[in-house]
């Protein structure tokens, strides 16, 4: 395999402008958001001294996201989707700022983190649709998880810079500043995404009854093997091998270290993922893309379990970073194989469930951690048990679930497996 076919695609970026404006805020939105995840979990601990605190506060989020992207999945089929992105991001945007104006107070209230949590966790999930529905209007059929890959490496970007930052901000100027960096990159972000051209929904996709638009979306799950089962095994990852909340506990007792150790424990997964995203040119070219996502998930449990037995700091931050590789290169495939099978017209509805198990489903894995480690007294014990169960989550998928070790990217969409939903062409197929 050459060079050329490893390294990441940048041909959407090359082919459009609206596509670039949507990959630069991404870039700078990821930062600032790691930015305040980190700082809340950080001010959370500070507080409470509890990682059950932090678990609780990343469930309310999580809850919070759940509501909004139900809601913004129907709104994105409905609703001009450029018009949904803008008033969600300026909303957020409010919300971080108060934040910042909380952690600047001599004596921070803990219940507003909580409360900025459930508001910005609503608004997000509003917005989290129409921007993921709006990606295959904005790229070739055929660059689906090319463009996948390049918002992923978005992503781990600012997951590699931003926790490290977001710890070298609190030891020294202070997690205020945490959240008004990230405000201010709402705002960069907002004038960046402004002159993207507006996305109306479908013909007669108004006037349809929420619930029965709901419906369909649910059908439509329920009858295809393929974009059930990839929501379905993320699930065993994201639930139940999710150590992100112990990691303040981790850093500061297990490895005896301070708020640049925990640091080094939320950049650690980036860092791999940033390099898994680099080499990602061959997700768009494998044959068999259902059995290389279900090897990426398999990755992510194994080094989650090697992470909780690791006796080191740098034994564990490798295999974080192995776990970061296994957990881009299943983003990626799922995103490609969600938005290639299925229609236009359920793009946002469909593209809101995976967006719920790939954020509320971390903050309720990360509530179970905190529950588990309490449990078992070791935070350790309870990342090597999660990992455990993961894997035989995912060697139940696998067997149960035949359509999805089948699924593919090339040619278009088995519609025999989505017989419960309208037969109509996919926009996304290749």
């Amino acid at each position: 395999m050459r060079l050329g076919e490893v390294v990441v695609d940048v041909t959407p970026l090359r082919s459009g402008r609206d596509f670039r404006l949507v990959f630069a805020t991404q870039a700078i939105s990821m930062l600032g958001t790691h930015l305040t995840s980190v700082a809340a979990s950080l001010q959370i601990y500070e507080l409470t001294g509890s990682s059950v605190q932090v678990g609780l506060m990343s469930a309310v989020l999580g809850m919070s996201l759940l509501v909004g992207l139900v809601t913004g999945g129907l709104l994105a089929d409905r609703v001009d989707r450029r018009r949904v992105v803008l008033v969600t991001r300026s909303v957020t945007a409010v919300v971080v700022t108060g934040l910042a104006v909380n952690a600047a107070l001599p004596d921070p209230r803990e219940w507003f983190v909580f409360v900025a949590a459930v508001l910005a966790g609503g608004t997000s999930g509003l917005g989290g649709p129409a921007m993921m529905a709006a990606t295959p209007t904005l790229v070739a059929p055929g660059q689906l998880a090319a463009a996948g890959a390049l918002l992923t490496l978005t992503a781990q970007l600012g997951g590699m810079v931003g926790p490290s930052l977001a710890g070298v901000i609190a030891a020294g100027p202070g997690l205020a500043w945490c959240f008004a960096i990230d405000a201010a990159i709402y705002v960069v972000g907002l004038a960046l995404l402004a002159p993207l051209p507006k996305m109306p929904p479908a013909a007669g996709a108004e006037g349809q009854h929420p619930l029965k638009a709901m419906a369909e979306g649910l059908r439509f799950l329920r009858g295809n093997q393929v974009v059930a089962g990839l929501l379905l095994i993320d699930v065993c990852a994201v639930v139940f091998a999710m150590p992100y909340a112990l990691f303040p506990e981790l850093g500061t007792e297990h490895f005896g270290g301070g708020p640049s150790t925990v640091g080094l424990l939320y950049t650690a997964p980036a860092v791999g993922s940033f390099f898994g995203a680099l080499t990602s040119g061959w997700t768009g070219r494998v044959h068999h893309t259902g059995r290389a996502l279900i090897g990426a998930v398999a990755v992510w449990g194994v080094a989650i379990t090697c992470f909780g037995l690791s006796p080191s700091l740098w034994l564990a931050l490798a295999f974080l970073a192995l776990a970061g590789l296994g957990d881009t290169a299943s983003e990626i495939l799922r995103r490609a194989l969600l938005q290639h099978y299925t229609p236009d017209r359920l793009q946002g509805r469909v593209g809101s469930l995976w967006l719920a198990q790939a954020t509320a489903g971390p903050s309720v894995g990360n509530l179970e951690a905190g529950l588990v480690a309490r449990a078992l007294g070791s935070s350790a014990g309870a990342v090597v048990l999660g990992g455990a169960v993961c894997l035989a989550g995912v060697a139940t998928v696998a067997l149960a679930v035949p359509g999805l070790r089948r699924a593919t990217l090339h040619g278009p969409p088995d519609r025999q497996q989505d017989a419960d939903a309208p037969a109509q062409p996919s926009k996304t197929a290749d």
